[in-house]
């Protein structure tokens, strides 16, 4: 099988459910109980955040190695490749709107509505 006959196939690819996203829930949940043991005294909490880090890093192995392997069986057509491309372009130009709207508002209040409250009671700024 040739490969643009391989990357011409009329469907799209939809995986099996991955037991990996849980993984990495425990693994999370592992850490941030380590975390909270080890802020607090606990002798174990070092090793509860370590054990939930390895778990952590089997989690990304497995998951990429995963999704690696489908694409290497050519499981993934050009529909596929396209909607990768476009979620991630949406996913940069989300977090790029997320950001300029945090710094908006966060000039906004320094800039804008801080003044304006100590200028509408004393006649001046709060800070001179």
């Amino acid at each position: 099988m040739s490969t643009a006959s391989a990357r011409a196939k009329p469907y799209y690819f939809v995986p099996q459910p991955s037991h990996w996203p849980i993984v990495g829930s425990c693994a999370l949940l592992l850490m941030g109980t380590g975390a909270a043991f080890w802020f607090n005294g606990f002798p174990a909490g070092p090793w509860i955040v370590a054990a939930g880090f390895c778990f952590l890093l089997v989690m990304l192995f497995g998951w990429f190695g995963t999704v690696i392997r489908e694409s290497e069986r050519r499981l993934y057509n050009n529909k596929v490749d396209e909607s990768f491309r476009w979620s991630m372009g949406w996913f940069i130009f989300s977090e790029v709107m997320f950001f300029a709207a945090f710094f908006g508002a966060l000039f906004y209040v320094r800039n804008v509505s801080v003044p304006d409250l100590g200028s509408a009671l004393t006649g001046r700024v709060l800070w001179p």
